[in-house]
C-alpha cells in the first residue's frame, strides 16, 4: 500500500489518460493532481508541493524531456517519465535530463504503482520544517488538503463525508473541471438513488449544499464554478 500522503502530479495532454491515470492512483492511495501540459504543470507547482511528477514525454510544446531538465535544475522532487519511445538512446536521454525512472507506453497500471513506490522507497519524502500545510484560498474561505478541512477565519466549516470527499476531488486538480460522471464513480453510488441520471442528480444537489459553504453567494458561484459540458471546476485565488 502506497503512502497516504504521497502526492503525484500527473502531466499528460491526452485527457482520457489523465483521467485513467489519476482515478487508478487515487484507488491506490495517492493524492493525485493532474495538468494537460507543461504549462499547467509549471503554475500548480509554484504553488503546490509534489512528492513524485509522472510526466509524459511527447507532449504539444514543451515536451517532458525538457521540463525534466529545467525542472532538475531547480528541484530535487523525484520524476517518472512515460513515453512511447522505447528505443536506448530515448531512455538515455531521459535518465540524463534527470527523471529517475523511464517507463515506455503502453504499460500496465501495475508496473507504474510498482514504479512509482519503488522511487518513493529510495527517496524519502521529508519535507523541510518550515513547509505549511498546503492551503487553497477561496476568498474568507481556505482549505487545508492536507488535513482535508475546511476554515472560515478561526472557524472550522463542518463538511459531510460525501463534501469532504467532493473537495479532495476537486482540490486535487484546480482549474480542471471533473465531470458529473466521473463524480458519480469516485463517490459511488448512493443508497437510495438508482440509474445514471438519478446519481447525477444526486451529485448536483451535494455541490449546491457544498457551495452555501463556501460561496459569499451560492446563486452566483465565484470558487465551486459549473463548466458548461465539461462538469463542476474548483477555482481557487
Amino acid at each position: 500500500m502506497s503512502d497516504p500522503q504521497a502526492h503525484l502530479l500527473v502531466v499528460d495532454d491526452d485527457e482520457r489518460i489523465r483521467g485513467l491515470l489519476q482515478k487508478f492512483l487515487i484507488r491506490n492511495g495517492f493524492l493525485v493532481t493532474i495538468a494537460r501540459d507543461a504549462a499547467q504543470a509549471r503554475r500548480l507547482l509554484a504553488g503546490l508541493e509534489f512528492d513524485l511528477l509522472v510526466l509524459d514525454v511527447m507532449m504539444p510544446g514543451e515536451d517532458g524531456i525538457a521540463l525534466t531538465r529545467d525542472l532538475r535544475a531547480k528541484m530535487g522532487v523525484p520524476i517518472l517519465l512515460l513515453t512511447a519511445k522505447g528505443e536506448t538512446v530515448n531512455r538515455i536521454e531521459g535518465l540524463e535530463a534527470g527523471a529517475d525512472d523511464y517507463l515506455v507506453k503502453p504499460f500496465e497500471p501495475k508496473e507504474l504503482l510498482l514504479r512509482i513506490n519503488a522511487i518513493l522507497r529510495r527517496v524519502p519524502m521529508n519535507k523541510p520544517a518550515e513547509t505549511g500545510p498546503k492551503v487553497l484560498h477561496l476568498g474568507t474561505v481556505r482549505y487545508d488538503m492536507e488535513r482535508g478541512e475546511l476554515w472560515r477565519g478561526t472557524e472550522p466549516v463542518r463538511l459531510t463525508a460525501t463534501e469532504a470527499q467532493l473537495m479532495r476531488i476537486f482540490a486535487a486538480q484546480p482549474g480542471e473541471p471533473v465531470s458529473r460522471e466521473r463524480l458519480v464513480g469516485d463517490l459511488g453510488p448512493s443508497e437510495t438513488d438508482s440509474g445514471e441520471k438519478a446519481q447525477e442528480r444526486a451529485v448536483d444537489v451535494q455541490i449546491t449544499r457544498l457551495r452555501r459553504k463556501i460561496e459569499a453567494d451560492p446563486k452566483q458561484p465565484r470558487y465551486l464554478q459549473t463548466v458548461r459540458g465539461a462538469g463542476y471546476m474548483l477555482q481557487p485565488d
